[in-house]
């Protein structure tokens, strides 16, 4: 239950609760306070634990040129632990830290790695059970891990052939594809998880964790069918934060090792993870002749930019370009 927020007091009085209290009054996701949270200790150990009120733009380029030089991290590292800084001083404390002159982490374009079509069913045929079919979403629909898991009954919609992704990455909600092969095995999944929840019901449970503020304005909701998980966990488990007892969702990284033992019993030999599957996605409507506004929207980012390094992936093969040699 590692992505369900820790409580907080009513009233914060310490600099970290104060800081998570204002990121989850600005809506962001748990996740990103974790992340942002830990950044912002580390920069303040890097200080002599100093507080960061007493700190400036000087600290804060001494930290991130530390992070880039001493301990090498790569770009997208250093970029996250830049925008926990700046969060902390422009919406947290309100103060501006004008022009950085920091040494920043310089290193060339990564291109994702991506499954054929064949590969990507080779691994989900080696996989089984809820997992496998976790597996086929990545790949079908594009979701990421942490949004397959999270998956609602109340997400699937089997009349219009899409799943709704609410709670997902910055809370952008979307809708996206239901592959036609998926159905069948979607509607099993789902009444396996309602007999799950019924019995739950019959012993005095059956409630689950609800985002926000739901749980109290609407009390019974936790209880209804449609907020049950797609793929419920195996055991009912005390949330340590709340007390309560519920069945939470199947653990992200119970699928990130049946995706790692799947392909760890084939010969493919790249470095794929349960993110490949979302980037076999994209590439392969690439190549089917989707465009790019369509796979921008169907992945939920909000710069087409950052969808256009598929159009990298692709390679020059698919643009008719053959090597001299082959010529």
């Amino acid at each position: 239950m590692d992505d369900i927020p820790v409580p907080l007091p009513a009233r914060p009085e310490r600099f970290m609760d104060r800081f998570r209290a204002h990121m989850r009054a600005k809506h962001l996701a748990y996740r990103t306070e974790k992340s942002y949270c830990l950044w912002v200790l580390d920069f303040i150990r890097f200080h002599g634990r100093r507080h960061p009120e007493q700190m400036g733009a000087e600290e804060v380029d001494a930290w991130l040129s530390y992070l880039a030089n001493e301990r090498q991290v790569a770009i997208n590292t250093q970029k996250t632990a830049l925008n926990a800084v700046v969060y902390l001083y422009r919406q947290f404390l309100g103060r501006e830290l004008g022009d950085l002159q920091f040494s920043k982490t310089n290193k060339g374009r990564r291109l994702p790695v991506v499954f054929s079509h064949e590969e990507a069913m080779q691994v989900i045929n080696a996989m089984h059970g809820a997992h496998q079919l976790v597996a086929s979403l990545m790949y079908g629909s594009g979701l990421r891990v942490m949004e397959a898991v999270r998956l609602r009954i109340q997400d699937v919609d089997f009349a219009e052939q899409c799943l709704f992704v609410r709670e997902s990455k910055g809370e952008k909600w979307r809708r996206t594809l239901l592959p036609q092969s998926l159905i069948e095995p979607l509607r099993s999944q789902i009444d396996f998880a309602l007999a799950l929840h019924k019995r739950d019901l019959l012993e005095g449970f059956g409630a689950v964790y609800l985002p926000g503020a739901l749980a109290k304005k609407y009390p019974k909701a936790a209880t209804s069918a449609q907020w049950q998980y797609v793929f419920p966990a195996p055991n009912r488990a005390m949330d340590p934060r709340s007390q309560a007892i519920r069945r939470h969702h199947v653990g992200e990284q119970q699928v990130r090792r049946s995706v790692a033992a799947a392909l760890s019993g084939l010969a493919i030999h790249k470095k794929a993870s349960c993110h490949t599957f979302r980037h076999s996605f994209a590439t392969n409507l690439l190549k089917a002749g989707t465009d790019i506004r369509s796979i921008q929207e169907l992945l939920g980012h909000t710069d087409v930019n950052t969808t256009m390094i598929y159009t990298h992936v692709v390679g020059a093969h698919s643009r008719g370009v053959t090597s001299p040699l082959d010529g």
